[in-house]
């Protein structure tokens, strides 16, 4: 059920291979730039350079040679069983999804479905069979979606985290919107004017740690490590984000694409501890190249400690062949690294795509529930 948006206006205060192939090509001219505006009213905003940061105020830049190096291996490299056969899928079916209820759907890649008090959340949205602005070049999805666009049950709102094409998919949008035209769509900073052209009708352009209400819902961006750029002259034009949505008794964190940082810590400071995050583990390798932008399941691990989360939902694998790690390995990696962590593997679950999982919504919500429920 659709609720109302009322802003509120408290405004507390990479090296993505995603597009190796369109790195090489550079002939994105398709691709309308991310917002024009200026926005000098953020302290994201870089004055002098007139680009977006993060919050350590420093610019993640890869150089020429780092770029070529990593292309060239991503190219000449021997493709693992995973890249040909893809991944088990859970199918699900228009019913099943109508009757979607105080659940989440990992769909795949950044894709999550979640409804939790009559309010249906879709993030990133990306159902094309390639992450690229191109349908003939550019990584190619290597497990198929669960269902289709026009299976999904009325959607309230969608976050989007950033604008890199795995991310921000204008097929995707455009079919969502045209299914769905009131959806509301949630973004950060500078990627109004773009979905706008793509006809989104219903949009807020948000800073870090701005708060908007829906319905029952508080929902804000927060900051996290990464950049943004879709074509050659757009690099950090516009910001990328995590959000956190807080209901009264349970709240969701979507960390979209990141680079381990303090941000979590402070996120968890100012708006609480999660009771579910959807933390990325995949498209990591090589470390020299990817380190700043994306992190690996051992960091995925801090990241779930740092927010300090009940329960964490493993996504931003398995989809897209990105990077150089074999794509079978971010599981097998975060298994390993939670084990190391003392961490429960049943605390941060690595699900099937399509998979749903019900239990982080049937936690105890006081503290004697909590004692019954621990004993």
């Amino acid at each position: 059920m659709l609720g109302k948006l009322r802003p509120s206006i408290s405004f507390n205060k990479s090296k993505s291979p995603k597009f190796v192939c369109l790195g090489l090509l550079l002939v994105l001219s398709n691709s309308a730039c991310s917002g024009k505006g200026s926005y000098y009213d953020s302290s994201n905003f870089n004055q002098h350079t007139k680009r977006f940061q993060n919050l350590s105020g420093l610019e993640d830049k890869e150089t020429f040679k780092e770029f070529s190096s990593f292309a060239f291996d991503y190219f000449t490299r021997d493709k693992d069983i995973s890249e040909t056969k893809g991944f088990p899928v859970e199918i699900n079916s228009r019913d099943k999804l109508n009757d979607f209820r105080n659940n989440v759907i990992w769909v795949g890649h950044s894709t999550i479905l979640l409804n939790y008090n009559d309010l249906t959340i879709l993030t990133d949205p990306q159902f094309y069979y390639r992450a690229s602005p191109f349908h003939f070049i550019g990584p190619k999805r290597v497990t198929p979606v669960p269902f289709k666009i026009s299976d999904l049950p009325e959607v309230d709102v969608v976050l989007i985290s950033h604008n890199h094409y795995d991310h921000l998919d204008e097929k995707s949008i455009k079919k969502l919107v045209e299914l769905q035209p009131g959806i509301k769509f949630l973004v950060p900073l500078g990627l109004k004017s773009l979905l706008k052209k793509w006809g989104v009708q219903s949009i807020e352009e948000l800073d870090w740690w701005q708060a908007i209400d829906f319905s029952d819902a508080n929902i804000q961006p927060t900051p996290v490590k990464h950049w943004s750029k879709r074509t050659p002259f757009d690099r950090n034009k516009s910001l990328w984000a995590g959000w956190m949505v807080r209901w009264s008794d349970f709240s969701f964190y979507f960390a979209g694409d990141t680079g381990y940082s303090q941000d979590f810590k402070l996120t968890a400071q100012k708006l609480g501890k999660p009771t579910l995050a959807a933390i990325p583990i995949g498209a990591y390798e090589p470390r020299n190249f990817m380190k700043s932008s994306h992190i690996n399941p051992t960091e995925a691990v801090k990241v779930f400690q740092d927010l300090g989360s009940e329960y964490a939902l493993a996504i931003h694998w398995g989809t897209f062949k990105l990077t150089l790690e074999k794509m079978d390995e971010p599981p097998r990696k975060l298994q390993s690294a939670l084990e190391k962590a003392g961490v429960l593997t049943n605390k941060f679950r690595v699900l099937k795509h399509g998979a749903s999982w019900k239990k982080p919504f049937q936690i105890p919500r006081n503290n004697l529930e909590r004692e019954e429920f621990l004993n």
